[in-house]
């Protein structure tokens, strides 16, 4: 956040005489430097209104607030009780476990990115028994409603975990095994289109991290919103504005033969009726298939994509991103006669259908989950015994080639 420059310094008062020639001794101050020094950002001039007194205990959520706020070093910051425990809202097992790459952790238990054009932190408040989350707008206090608003759309609040998980578990033992083990809730994001599309063409055969690296140079593109800790954010850029950037640009940036991806992507979207925002948000009211087709005509989208941009941004709640580790998913709980084949685009809508048959029409918040427990650097948060086996290709002696199960930690 950028602050408003200082106030002039005014003019020191004349000193007594005996004072002056005192100070005459002294070797002259050297003269004030071409370049003043950055400005310290101002206390905020009223603190964020807190939710109305209610109950006693959000009264005492906003005491834990307000106390934490207090014993911060540095300028006074003002957290809001968003109104959402740790059953419905896990930090760490949902924004960082690859469904946004926009988002950085600023603290041990606090994440920060950007919502719209909201510089946001969130964490979950020390002391309260249920892990409430809070947020704060890194911006003017009078942004603060339009902020939560857009918070709740982008944390799809108006879903309920809690009964979604509990016929979950009923229908799925190794959901039930995992729900039980989580320390909180994994959310499905509702993210802008936009925003989703452009993240997904960078996580064709990629990783996380790297991931992470080329989505923040792409938003780098967009409005300089301020920096938290040691990192930068930016409102993600509009189609226009990632449409001159040039493929050399991004080639040189690390994006390879992605980086294609990206400025065809832009210009496709151009020329869509009524704009590519406006096309890629009237997907939203369509069926899955016709959405996923549509998707698919998009520059380096593929189906896997397509329903990962589908159930991230599109409310299709039942699409299934069929990777390898959702394969390995469905393999060792849902097709076990499929065990040792190989993955094949046939096998794609066999895949989702057993998703669905199992889940239901929110099949890809179970499959989300699912796919949770396989990754690596959440299976800290997992007992040793819930931890997935790992299928690999052993070649025998005669040429055979069979599956094996590998457990995690055996090698």
């Amino acid at each position: 956040m950028r602050a408003p420059p200082q106030p002039p310094i005014l003019s020191r008062p004349r000193a007594p005489a005996a004072l002056t020639k005192r100070r005459r001794l002294k070797p002259p101050s050297p003269p004030p430097s071409s370049t003043p020094p950055p400005p310290t950002p101002p206390l905020p001039e009223k603190a964020y209104p807190l939710a109305a007194a209610g109950s006693g205990a959000r009264r005492s959520l906003a005491e834990l607030l307000s106390s934490s706020a207090a014993a911060a070093a540095g300028p006074v910051l003002q957290w809001e009780p968003l109104g959402v425990p740790r059953s419905e809202l896990y930090l760490p097992v949902t924004l960082p476990t690859g469904q946004t790459f926009r988002w950085r952790r600023t603290g041990s238990d606090e994440f920060t990115g950007v919502v719209g054009n909201h510089l946001l932190s969130l964490k979950h408040v020390d002391g309260d028994p249920g892990g409430d989350v809070a947020f704060l707008l890194h911006g003017p206090p009078s942004g603060a409603e339009s902020a939560r608003s857009a918070l709740q759309d982008y944390l799809n609040l108006g879903v309920s975990l809690s009964d979604m998980w509990r016929s979950f578990s009923e229908s799925d033992a190794r959901f039930a095994e995992l729900a039980g083990s989580l320390p909180g809730g994994a959310r499905v994001l509702r993210q802008d289109p936009v925003e989703c599309v452009f993240q997904f063409l960078c996580s064709s055969n990629n990783h996380i991290a790297r991931i992470e690296r080329m989505v923040g140079v792409m938003s780098s593109f967009g409005e300089y919103l301020g920096k938290v800790g040691e990192f930068e954010f930016h409102q993600f850029p509009s189609i226009d504005r990632l449409a001159i950037v040039s493929e050399e640009q991004l080639r040189k940036a690390g994006f390879g033969y992605r980086a294609k991806y990206v400025v065809d992507t832009a210009k496709a979207l151009q020329v869509k009726p009524g704009g590519g925002a406006q096309w890629l948000n009237s997907l939203r009211s369509v069926e899955l298939p016709e959405a996923i087709d549509a998707l698919c005509t998009l520059p380096g989208v593929g189906p896997k994509v397509a329903a990962c941009i589908a159930l991230f941004s599109l409310d299709q709640h039942h699409a299934i991103p069929v990777d390898t580790h959702v394969w390995q998913i469905a393999t060792r709980y849902l097709l076990p006669d499929l065990a040792g084949s190989r993955l094949s685009p046939k096998l794609f809508g066999r895949i989702s259908e057993a998703f669905v048959a199992r889940f239901g029409k929110y099949a890809g918040w179970a499959q989300t989950v699912l796919f949770i427990g396989e990754l690596p650097s959440q299976k800290a948060l997992l007992p040793p015994h819930l931890c997935a086996s790992e299928t690999k290709s052993v070649k025998r002696k005669n040429g055979k080639v069979r599956a094996i199960e590998v457990q995690e930690g055996s090698e």
